[in-house]
């Protein structure tokens, strides 16, 4: 999906009301020194290691808080500016070496690096973090395993500048995984004056008073309405950002987000709908970028006894509508995922899976299956994603019919939906939209196919799968059995369906008033390259 044409838009006439919405921001909102910014979803945190943070709480680590290491930045064809896979650049460290065997990396920190407090930033700082990282549990501990990293004796500090990280054995993914959100480096000088006996990795106080020595601090956070960053003119880990202050508020309503962002009352509305994408692009700069290694997935659980059955589950993928989803829901943005050809002879990811609408072989896989005269099933939503989640449904629910299924939908509140759909997996039929950080195959397996991994909201359990995803994810690439071994998995996959690919999304930011955008696999805004407009 290509980058869209810049326009200007003309504010809405003189003598207009101001939105009520603009109440509540501070003054200083008005000013060229601030950007203000909003977007549909809440932040539950301030911590990303903090059991039940959500996506949305994700840009803390990456505004507050510095790595060892960050991506670099590229432009794509379409002209827009995007995170660079390939490219690793410092933020805390000054340089590294990695050992000609592969299991040691030596980092050798920035001297002048301090946090906000002015504090000097140790390797004892380092070590405490990624320590944490390793043992808090949950999923930062899951992401830190897929890059080799599970035990606090990998990290060994050899001077007040210089860390070992030590590998059991090579892999691919250990020097990109240090630069996604969660090995961020914290005061653990801070941490530590703040931790308990019960508490001691500080979540609580981390919570609400993040400890860093990223390009912005948190000035001020008004849970469930706005998130106040300010910048931190000490920093070391990258160019200054023009930027002194960043106003990110929660607005739940996209037809408020797309009022305020018209008339530009605010400069930047995050993540809007494909809709709205799609009609703002002639008025607004709107960047659409296709989101890597990210699928949006008709999920079904094989708990539930009739997705047990493979003839169900090819009815079902010959039954959904997909023509009608990609434009009833993403508007055309993105890239479709199916009708693939059935002869695998790449390893590229995501790609289209083999099968397309097609009610004839429905219906013949459903008569063949184990319950050709029907069933009852309950196709879930989530309501921080009803842009895109609702239209499929609807669209899935009467499509069914023709194959016998009664599909009931049950909208779920946003809240509630990743216990519900990830944690506990008790979701019969839903839709899902996964997006692996790391840009390979096996690293999404190793999240949406192994077993019991989160974002395996399907409770998928094949172990051939989850064994050839162990033995890939820290292969080299181009080792020679590393194309083999993943065509695989595909097959594999596309023969069992747990997850049925509907589309590839894009990642939709509308922009009045401001430039420097910058696309990000995680899917959150990094205030850090923003400037106002023409800047």
């Amino acid at each position: 999906m290509s980058s869209l044409n810049r326009r200007t838009f003309l504010a809405s006439a003189a003598g207009a009301g101001m939105l009520p919405f603009l109440r509540v921001l501070p003054a200083s909102a008005q000013t060229r020194d601030t950007l203000v910014t909003v977007f549909g979803q809440t932040i539950n945190s301030l911590d990303l290691h903090r059991v039940g943070t959500n996506r949305a709480s994700y840009q803390v680590a990456i505004n507050c808080y510095d790595r060892l290491v960050g991506f670099g930045a590229k432009q794509l064809p379409t002209g827009e500016m995007s995170y660079d896979y390939d490219v690793i650049v410092p933020e805390l460290a000054e340089s590294w070496i990695v050992s000609a065997d592969g299991l040691t990396i030596t980092f050798k920190l920035k001297p002048n690096a301090t946090f906000w407090d002015g504090s000097k930033v140790t390797a004892e700082d380092v070590k405490w973090s990624l320590d944490r990282a390793v043992l808090a549990g949950g999923f930062p501990t899951t992401q830190m395993a897929a890059g080799g990293f599970f035990r606090a004796d990998q990290f060994e500090v050899v001077d007040e500048e210089t860390i070992n990280v030590k590998l059991d054995y090579p892999s691919k993914l250990a020097l990109p995984n240090l630069a996604v959100p969660v090995p961020f480096i914290i005061n653990s000088k801070v941490a530590k004056a703040n931790a308990t006996d019960t508490d001691p990795w500080a979540m609580e106080y981390l919570h609400t008073n993040p400890a860093g020595s990223g390009a912005y601090k948190v000035a001020r956070w008004d849970q469930g309405q706005q998130l106040v960053y300010e910048r931190n003119d000490n920093w070391i880990g990258g160019d200054l950002p023009a930027i002194q202050r960043v106003i990110v508020r929660e607005v739940p309503s996209a037809a408020t987000r797309r009022a305020l962002v018209e008339r530009g009352d605010v400069q930047i509305s995050f993540d809007i709908p494909d809709r709205d994408a799609s009609e703002l692009a002639e008025k607004l700069t709107v960047h659409s970028t296709p989101v890597e290694n990210c699928i949006h997935a008709l999920c079904l659980n094989s708990k539930f006894a009739p997705f047990q059955d493979a003839d169900v589950r090819k009815a079902v993928a010959y039954a959904t509508p997909y023509e009608a989803i990609f434009e009833a829901a993403a508007y055309g943005r993105g890239a479709k995922l199916w009708g693939g050809e059935a002869e695998i002879t790449d390893t590229a990811w995501p790609r289209a899976f083999p099968y397309s609408t097609n009610l004839e072989l429905a219906r013949e896989h459903m008569a063949k299956s184990g319950f050709a005269d029907g069933f009852d099933v309950t196709l879930s939503i989530s309501l921080d994603l009803v842009s895109w989640m609702e239209p499929a449904a609807l669209l899935i629910q009467e499509a069914m019919k023709e194959i016998g299924i009664n599909v009931i939908v049950d909208r779920i509140p946003g809240a509630n939906w990743r216990t519900v759909a990830l944690v506990d997996k008790t979701l019969d039929m839903h839709l899902e939209n996964f997006g692996g950080w790391l840009n390979t195959p096996c690293y999404y397996f190793f999240w949406a196919y192994q077993k019991d991994r989160l974002f395996n909201s399907s409770a998928y359990d094949n172990p051939v799968v989850h064994d050839l995803t162990e033995q890939t994810l820290h292969m080299p690439m181009d080792d020679p059995e590393y194309a083999g071994l993943i065509k695989q998995m595909f097959e594999i996959v596309i023969e069992d369906l747990p997850r049925i690919p509907l589309y590839q999304p894009a990642l939709n930011v509308a922009m009045n008033g401001a430039d420097g955008y910058e696309f990000w696999f995680h899917r959150q805004l990094d205030v850090r390259p923003l400037t106002g407009a023409g800047g």
